[in-house]
């Protein structure tokens, strides 16, 4: 069934969750642990992403095939645009179809790099500059797959504007988008402005997921942040430092913990249909705050 669909029909808040697949094999096992233990949460769906510039797609396929026809989770793949044209895209979609998976999360993905590390822009696809052309496409070829789309509550990083942000994300929305999952942020009030923002646009049947980040530690979210981009408020990063000298990660933990159930309780306050967790294949501390709000 299309997410898109579950979410409309849900009737109290729900959890969905992110995943990343092991990049060694040997780790799958121990990784499958972790999606059984987090079936306790009953998650509504869960995602699994794809590789860094649009690799590693078959183990996005495999991984998100097991979860769904033997863990039993509805699962939804990630989608990128590089390195990727339509005779790629359509191979990729079948494999999908023959595994199960009829669900996208359909993004650009981050600029592939060359072996020296550089971005290469000669990588990128030439089908599909952006999500919209990708969103487009699967609509017009692909009709069976259900589409989620990113949303950014601060811009993404490449935008130079909150307003041209705000407008891809609403082209993405009215080119085919079932609902949209937000980037990882910690100031609630992004997330308020860019509801306030797509309802003044006349976006009011498009779901928009809040994507929530529980901390782990201090070395932990400097690496997430160096990566994504998101924001994080000067007084909390400084709180997450004094609690990191006093009582190591451990404590930043307790502190993460805190800080999330009372963002979730904000964003559910606000309207949000359900909480998209991103797990980084994790399970304790996602139960644990699960357990807190429920």
């Amino acid at each position: 069934m299309h997410i898109g669909e579950l979410i409309k029909k849900s009737e109290k808040p729900f959890f969905s969750l992110e995943f990343f697949p092991p990049k060694e094999k040997e780790k799958w096992s121990e990784f499958y642990g972790v999606v059984e233990k987090l079936k306790a949460i009953n998650p509504l769906f869960v995602s699994v992403t794809c590789g860094a510039g649009g690799t590693g797609q078959e183990n996005t396929v495999e991984i998100a095939s097991e979860i769904k026809n033997t863990h039993g989770l509805e699962c939804m793949a990630h989608c990128t645009c590089v390195r990727s044209d339509k005779d790629k895209m359509d191979e990729y979609l079948e494999q999908l179809r023959k595994a199960n998976i009829n669900n996208i999360l359909a993004l650009r993905g981050d600029k592939p790099k060359n072996a020296d590390g550089v971005v290469d822009e000669s990588l990128m696809s030439h089908d599909y500059k952006y999500a919209a052309d990708l969103i487009r496409y699967v609509r017009e070829n692909h009709k069976d797959f259900g589409v989620a789309v990113a949303a950014y509550p601060a811009p993404h990083p490449e935008s130079v504007s909150f307003a041209m942000d705000r407008k891809h994300l609403i082209e993405k929305i009215k080119t085919g988008a079932d609902f949209a999952i937000t980037q990882l942020f910690f100031d609630s009030r992004e997330y308020i402005a860019l509801i306030d923002e797509l309802k003044k646009e006349g976006i009011n049947d498009c779901p928009i997921i809040p994507g929530i980040l529980p901390i782990q530690s201090l070395a932990s979210i400097k690496h997430t942040l160096s990566l994504c981009g998101a924001n994080i408020p000067g007084k909390y990063f400084l709180q997450l430092e004094k609690a990191h000298e006093e009582g190591g990660s451990e404590k930043v933990r307790e502190i993460g913990l805190d800080y999330a159930v009372k963002q979730i309780h904000t964003m559910l306050e606000c309207g949000a249909k359900g909480i998209h967790l991103y797990t980084l294949n994790k399970a304790d501390l996602c139960l644990e705050l699960v357990d807190r709000i429920r």
